[in-house]
């Protein structure tokens, strides 16, 4: 019994199951002595529903993985040579991969018995952006073993989805090598002053300070919303085991009263059996006086009989 076989199997069952599992395992390690086996295994997390529908598609379609791989490979590629075309067919491709592998997740666990919506399938669709965007963050989703969403690292831009954003970032002049002669620049003409005025100085404060509380709301929103699905999908798993709670408690109640009805049964028959000892125990003890006398009978006619006999 290793981790790596352990995960391999837990990560593939479905979230409900994930649990007794996965502490069956670890009971059984402590049982053989090894608790440091035991410790990492009971760390394990349980996936939310997108890390388990993405789980579901990278172990269910290998060959579609492989073609992510090699597409998030060929994006970072472009976008590190700021290669315009590629970058912006590549950009192209992506979207319609993308799609078409969240969909593809979507009905894997709907197939499964677990139908999940729009916010897992926003989660699904970033987890393979992320994976496009990173390669340690394919990896991960490759191995089928996420126990959350992924998301995209922040200042990717091949992902973001337009072909002007591609351009654009092709088009970003990138700094020559030790082998390539400085391109030359035009410079604007000089103004009398190089020091920008006090009501310059205070613009490119104020924009700057705006464009600083506009990522900084950004990220909050993208937080609320990543803590709003996780809530959302705990919410899910919480009503599921509700309900498998509440299916237990009627099958035990129904076994309570079945159990109580055997038992009314058995009582009756208690009863009847102990009416039956008393009346046995009854003609067993007039029985035993008629013998008594029956013999006292005998006892009288025989010594009649010797007198007669004697005389």
């Amino acid at each position: 019994m290793d981790l790596e076989s352990i995960e391999a199997e837990l990560y593939g069952l479905a979230p409900e199951d994930f649990i007794a599992a996965r502490d069956q395992y670890a009971a059984a390690a402590r049982k053989e002595n090894d608790r440091p086996l035991a410790a990492k295994i009971s760390a394990l997390r349980r996936p939310t529903l997108a890390a388990w529908a993405s789980n579901l598609l990278a172990r269910a379609e290998p060959e579609q993985v492989a073609g992510l791989l090699r597409l998030g490979e060929g994006l970072r590629q472009a976008h590190e040579q700021l290669d315009g075309p590629q970058l912006r067919e590549l950009n192209r491709q992506q979207h319609g991969v993308v799609a078409a592998l969240a969909r593809q997740a979507r009905l894997l666990a709907a197939e499964a018995g677990h139908p999940v919506g729009e916010d897992v399938q926003r989660e699904l669709e970033e987890t393979l952006h992320a994976a496009l965007a990173d390669p340690e963050a394919a990896r991960h989703w490759a191995s089928g073993r996420l126990t959350k969403a992924l998301r995209p690292p922040v200042g990717t831009q091949f992902f973001a989805g337009t072909e002007t954003d591609a351009a654009a970032t092709a088009g970003t002049r990138r700094k020559p090598t030790a082998a390539e002669p400085a391109p030359t620049v035009r410079r604007a003409p000089a103004r009398d002053s190089q020091v920008p005025t006090a009501q310059e100085a205070k613009e490119r404060r104020r924009q700057e300070d705006r464009r600083q509380k506009l990522v900084h709301a950004r990220q909050e929103a993208e937080g609320a919303e990543q803590r709003a699905r996780l809530r959302q999908d705990e919410l899910r798993q919480a009503e599921a085991r509700r309900e498998q709670a509440e299916r237990l408690q009627r099958e035990l109640d129904e076994r309570v009263a079945e159990l109580a009805e055997e038992l009314k049964a058995a009582q009756e028959r208690q009863r009847t059996a102990r009416s039956d000892l008393d009346a046995a125990r009854q003609e067993a003890a007039e029985a035993g006086r008629i013998a008594q006398k029956a013999r006292r009978d005998a006892q009288t006619a025989r010594a009649r009989a010797e007198r007669l006999e004697g005389s």
